[in-house]
Parts: C-alpha cells; sequence; structure tokens
C-alpha cells in the first residue's frame, strides 16, 4: 500500500515511517522544510512539500494514496491561546484528510491521548473527553472515526502520556527538560498520579496494525506501562541529573497542568489480545536510564 503520512520526522512519526518501510508499504511523509524533505528521502520515503496548514497539499497527497496516517501537531503548550491555535489547526487538517477519502473504504489513522476515568484504569471502551484545555483534538478524532459511516476506514490509536525512545519523549521528556532550566526534578502534588507509556518503536507497530487491519470507527490504546506514578519518574531523571527531587505547583506546566496533576492509568490489553499487538521495548522507566546528566 502507498501511505501518506503526516508528522512524519518526528520522534512517533519517524518510527512509523521505518516500520512501514520495513513492511514493503510504499511512503510519502508531509515535508514542511527541505531539511525536513532531506531526512525523508534519506529514510526511503517521498517528501510531499507543504504544512499541516496547506489543505490542498493535504488532499491532493491523500487522494493518491491507498491510505493515510494523521500524526501531526504543533505541540505549542505556551500558552491557551496557542494550544487552542494548534488544535484549530489540526482539526481543519483531519477534517480535510476525512472528506477526501469519503466513499473509497482507505483507511485513515488517526491519533489521540488515552483518556482519564476517575478511580480507576482507563479502557478502549471509555470515551475520550470532549472538553478541557485538548477536548477539541477529542472532537475532531470522535469525528474522523464518524466517518465510517461514510466509507472511510478510519481508526484511532490513543497515544499515553509519555511515547520514549532513548530516554526522551512525551510527558517525561518534558519533566526531563523543566528539571535541567529549573535545577529541580519536579512533579505535580504528591507524585502518586500515574502516567502509562509506551516505546515509540512498540507504537509504531500499532499504528501498521491499524492500517492494514483494524475496523471502520473502532479505537485502540498503545499502552504497554500501565501507570507509573510520576514522583517515580522524577526520581530517575533527578538521579541522572544529579538533581533534587520535588513537588512543585501545577502551574509550573503552563496550561497543561492540570493534566500533569491527574492520575490517569491506561490498559492496553484489549488492544493487545484483538489486534495481536506485544510491545517489546523497554519500559519508560528502564528507557530513562539512557537520560545523560
Amino acid at each position: 500500500m502507498h501511505v501518506f503520512v503526516t508528522g512524519g520526522t518526528g520522534l512517533i512519526g519517524t518510527a512509523v515511517v521505518a516500520e512501514l518501510l520495513a513492511h514493503d508499504h510504499t511512503v510519502s511523509v508531509l515535508a514542511r522544510s527541505e531539511s525536513s524533505a532531506a531526512a525523508i528521502r534519506a529514510a526511503g520515503a517521498e517528501p510531499v512539500p507543504g504544512d499541516l496548514a496547506d489543505l490542498a497539499a493535504l488532499r491532493a497527497a491523500a487522494s493518491r494514496a491507498g491510505g493515510v496516517i494523521h500524526l501531526a501537531f504543533a505541540n505549542d503548550f505556551s500558552s491557551p491561546e496557542a494550544l487552542a491555535a494548534a488544535v484549530a489547526e489540526e482539526s481543519a487538517a483531519l477534517a480535510a484528510l476525512g472528506e477526501e477519502l469519503v466513499g473509497s473504504d482507505r483507511p485513515l489513522v488517526t491519533v489521540s491521548g488515552t483518556p482519564w476515568i476517575a478511580g480507576r484504569v482507563a479502557t478502549e471502551e471509555d470515551p475520550l473527553p470532549l472538553d478541557g484545555p485538548v477536548g477539541g483534538r477529542g472532537r475532531s478524532v470522535m469525528a474522523a472515526l464518524g466517518l465510517a459511516q461514510r466509507g472511510v476506514r478510519s481508526s484511532a490509536i490513543r497515544l499515553p502520556r509519555t511515547v520514549h525512545r532513548d530516554g526522551a519523549g512525551g510527558f517525561a521528556g518534558l519533566l526531563t527538560t523543566i528539571a535541567r532550566q529549573s535545577g529541580v526534578s519536579g512533579y505535580a502534588g504528591d507524585g502518586t498520579q500515574r502516567w502509562p507509556a509506551v516505546h515509540a518503536l512498540d507504537a509504531a507497530v500499532l499504528f501498521r496494525l491499524a492500517l492494514e487491519g483494524a475496523a471502520a470507527g473502532s479505537a485502540w490504546h498503545a499502552v504497554a506501562d500501565e501507570g507509573d506514578a510520576v514522583r517515580d519518574i522524577a526520581a530517575v531523571i533527578g538521579r541522572r541529573l544529579g538533581l533534587p527531587v520535588e513537588s512543585v505547583p501545577p502551574e509550573t506546566y503552563g496550561p497543561l497542568g492540570p493534566i500533569f496533576a491527574a492520575d490517569q492509568p491506561a490498559s492496553g490489553a484489549h488492544t493487545q489480545a484483538a489486534l495481536g499487538w506485544t510491545p517489546i521495548h523497554p519500559s519508560l522507566l528502564e528507557d530513562l536510564e539512557l537520560i545523560e546528566s
């Protein structure tokens, strides 16, 4: 299959592109710059000039593809306004991709976060949050899954708070970055809140499996670790960086503060059983041991 990928040069996207190529798919990747295009060519894929705001480029690339994997997001958490703009941009892009595939029965695999459910581990049966800092992403993903009624084999991979590789990535990566800047390896509240995680290489396999065979309108959890306590994550970061480990106000994390403070374990058991997905790469706490001081 020829697959068009957005966000194919990031931590997750590079793993997804490599996984697709290793399984005899051909791949085209949205490229915002010549340096990105060069990296895409070096990986063995075809660059498609444009960015997430270029809806014409997205539609044209989707029209030529046998399937689409959407991963791109601006990841600007500097302010509530910047985050809202990033969510709006992604929503428009995903809508454009979906409309291009209507009536074709081609796959569209998109991405969201795992939901958080008070008092228990979230499963694939639970709905996405449709309000809060990233509620707009949940609404756009639900709209994409609704395209199953219009001849699109749409599915969603729900990613945990940390997708990691070589000690970097996700919320744990943000904790590391903030620790380097502040001189404290911090966590919100008492640190007992749990975050799920997955290695990027394991997540990439799940994206491929969904592309190749997931049912229309289905949602899956790319979860290997159901939930590590955030203070345990901060403890490894602090030890690796030689920094004190302390509780800090949720406001330290800007508009993501409420999410950083929330207990949000999630399970991937149904996904593993139904799609035959078996995570094999290091856990988050193991991977964080690769952080360089």
